[in-house]
């Protein structure tokens, strides 16, 4: 029987592949949990559109995460903080404070995108990646200075 995967099937393939297996495995298993659909005319023209239009979807969102990763990538971002008679800051830089800075700019990163292994804790310039969807990154310079 010839049937369309809707999901991923462990050991018979992957979704949207159309696979021939025994009748038995199809009518009391596939198809009854929705793994799979009848392989006719119609199923099968369903599930190329499905199947066009979710990779049309993940180029257009790509996309869009390469044109913020190419506006993001090599940005300088300035925080003024206050400093003590040591050069000592009162007040570490996180990643929270690292967005907040880059929404002034009206550019909308999440703290968690912000790989920090430590909080900055000292005036300079300290390069800062950035992770997005699809494995891409950005650096940007974040530079303390004294209010």
């Amino acid at each position: 029987m010839k049937i369309i995967l809707t999901q991923d099937v462990d050991k018979l393939g992957k979704k949207y592949d159309i696979k021939d297996v025994a009748d038995g495995y199809a009518r009391n298993f596939l198809i009854p949990k929705k793994m799979a659909k009848l392989a006719l005319a119609q199923n099968v023209k369903a599930m190329e559109n499905e199947k066009q239009s979710k990779e049309v979807k993940a180029e257009q969102a790509l996309e869009a995460v390469e044109a913020i990763v190419a506006s993001v990538d090599r940005l300088e971002i300035v925080i003024p903080v206050k400093i003590g008679e040591k050069n000592e800051l009162f007040q570490s830089i996180t990643a929270k404070k690292i967005s907040d800075a880059l929404k002034k700019k009206e550019i909308d990163i999440k703290p968690s995108q912000i790989e920090l292994k430590n909080p900055i804790k000292e005036l300079g310039e300290f390069p800062v990646k950035i992770k997005f969807d699809h494995n891409l990154e950005a650096e940007i310079k974040v530079i303390i200075t004294e209010e």
